[in-house]
């Protein structure tokens, strides 16, 4: 079976599936030109992240195509339903880059609440005739042991973050569509775990009260999670980091409320306009940027591939049976 893995896929990914018996395709082709290549090469089995859209016209196109693999765990660039109804398969890695996503989470809280977005962008400016008035600007930062984490989402990226808060020392909230009770289990490197048991609330303003730390965690939604109702139900000098989708915060409103000292600082590693976020973004001191790299590490970007390697080759060996 030949396998086009058009957005890449880790070396750990492709040696297992040539283990398997797969040919791997080495080619990386432009969106107008996937149809006629899988057409050309008889693909069975395309992977994608999120570059490559797969939509209703590709999926009717292409008649050899049994597997649709999306590295990662959203899965909004792929008519999932439609390509379910014509009977291919679609999987994804809701698993592999939970750590890696949460981890970039805590690292624009550290950025915002210490002022580190900032200070790396100003010190090699001014760090030599303003050292002393930046020192005294950026001592007014907090910790985040001891404030509220809440996390809105509660898949396997939102239990990442609610984890590594309350390893923080964090007082945790948590929101989701229905309440919902977990148990969260930390690993420590000596063997030793601990379990906590989470419920969630459904109730927005009372996960917003007191609040201060925000985290959105969700799939990708029709309409806004956070508009300008929730922003004023939040505690004054909050800060919130997206590392969801683009367009479930509203971002015009967002720099409004920056703009009103209501939020202290936002962080977005997700856009409405991507790849061209708008300029005000980029520009406003108060937020910290990244570019939509929450899975994409070395370790997480390895794990993808593993996954998806090992759920191609437990559905081969399930459709033989």
């Amino acid at each position: 079976m030949k396998v086009l893995a058009n957005d890449g896929i880790s070396k750990t990914g492709e040696l297992a599936l040539k283990e398997a018996g797969y040919e791997v395709l080495p080619n990386r082709v432009a969106q107008d030109h996937v149809i006629n290549f899988i057409n050309e090469n008889n693909v069975d089995i395309l992977l994608v992240r999120s570059a490559t859209k797969v939509r209703q016209d590709m999926i009717d196109a292409c008649p050899s195509l049994k597997i649709i693999g999306r590295g990662g765990i959203g899965m909004d660039n792929i008519d999932v339903d439609y390509a379910k109804s014509k009977g291919i398969k679609v999987i994804n890695t809701p698993n592999a880059s939970s750590k890696s996503v949460a981890e970039l989470v805590f690292g624009h809280f550290f950025a915002l609440a210490r002022f580190l977005h900032e200070s790396n962008r100003l010190m090699p400016l001014e760090g030599e005739t303003h050292f002393d008035a930046m020192k005294k600007s950026f001592s007014k930062a907090y910790e985040l042991s001891g404030k509220t984490l809440g996390v809105i989402g509660f898949g396997s990226i939102g239990q990442e973050v609610v984890k590594m808060g309350i390893a923080l020392g964090m007082k945790i909230k948590v929101l989701t569509k229905t309440p919902k009770t977990k148990v969260l289990t930390l690993d420590f490197f000596d063997g030793q775990t601990l379990n906590f048991e989470i419920t969630s609330t459904n109730d927005m303003d009372a996960f917003l009260k007191d609040t201060d730390f925000i985290s959105i965690n969700t799939p990708k939604t029709n309409e806004y999670i956070i508009d300008t109702p929730q922003f004023e139900k939040m505690k004054d000098g909050v800060y919130i980091v997206n590392t969801a989708r683009g367009g479930v915060i509203n971002e015009v409103t967002l720099i409004d409320f920056i703009e009103s000292e209501k939020v202290a600082g936002a962080a977005l590693d997700v856009f409405e306009n991507e790849p061209k976020p708008e300029l005000p973004l980029l520009m406003n001191p108060a937020l910290s940027l990244s570019p939509h790299v929450g899975g994409n590490t070395i370790d997480a970007q390895e794990k993808i591939g593993a996954e998806l390697a090992e759920q191609i080759i437990k559905l081969q060996k399930e459709t033989i049976r």
